[in-house]
């Protein structure tokens, strides 16, 4: 017991600009192994648009722009372990979900669904921003590090893939909001508050105005947004999201470099 305590205590680590300290008991080696082998199988059941269509070349001029953006701000401020082992990806599928995620190792992909609400480049970057954030704060390693000791009562990664790969699968893809709409309980609040703000700092970084991501969340919610009251999900209610949204642009618009 007390040996399995200090494992839990060795395993945390801190999230970048909030400092919360966060559980990780899966190697990050094992998770880029594991995304990068899902995201190539992803793209092979849901074939993406061609580099040469609109949406792709759009997507991936923004997502270069701000995966630049933080590079050179992880490089200045000797952070560059946290995207030592990145290999960018950026893609679009056809799919009427209302969707975009980043696995480990930044590996984005939106849905053609999302993009008459982000309407323009700025609700692109709010998106990409807050995707991306996910990946380098590793909420979907501390998700799925909490789901390994929950379900799979604390099993390691390697004996959860050798004894039950399919289940270790889809605990993956449901860490990483695979399949499920943008804002699910892919992630808890505390999760989306962090992506927020990390968000709005990164696409500041590159060039992109943080007013947008209050303008885009009042789209998604004239969309239909989150109708489950605050209280019975671990996702923020829309306006308490974008009241969030508004305190936290003084702070993103000191990042901010128009291009």
């Amino acid at each position: 017991m007390i040996l399995a305590l200090i494992s839990l205590l060795t395993a945390c680590s801190t999230v970048p600009f909030s400092g919360r300290s966060r559980l990780n008991i899966v190697p990050d080696d094992m998770m880029l192994s594991m995304s990068f082998t899902n995201y190539t199988d992803f793209l092979k059941e849901n074939p993406p648009l061609s580099a040469n269509d609109p949406a792709t070349i759009q997507i991936r001029r923004i997502g270069n722009k701000i995966s630049n953006a933080i590079s050179s701000y992880m490089k200045a401020n000797n952070q560059e372990d946290l995207i030592k082992n990145f290999a960018w990806e950026f893609n679009v599928v056809k799919s009427n979900e209302v969707n975009a995620w980043c696995m480990p190792g930044g590996k984005v992909v939106f849905y053609t669904g999302i993009l008459p609400i982000t309407k323009d480049d700025n609700g692109i970057a709010v998106v990409m921003g807050h995707e991306i954030a996910h990946a380098i704060a590793k909420h979907g390693n501390e998700r799925m590090s909490q789901q390994l000791l929950i379900s799979m009562g604390g099993m390691a990664l390697a004996t959860a893939l050798e004894k039950k790969p399919e289940e270790t699968k889809n605990l993956f893809l449901t860490a990483f909001g695979v399949g499920s709409t943008l804002g699910t309980l892919a992630y808890s609040r505390n999760h989306e508050y962090e992506a927020d703000r990390m968000g709005m700092i990164f696409m500041a970084m590159a060039g992109y105005n943080p007013n947008s991501a209050v303008e885009f969340w009042q789209r998604m919610s004239a969309n239909g947004g989150s109708r489950v009251p605050e209280f019975l999900s671990t996702h923020p209610s829309d306006q308490n999201r974008i009241n969030e949204l508004k305190k936290l642009i003084p702070e993103a618009m000191k990042y901010y470099k128009p291009s």
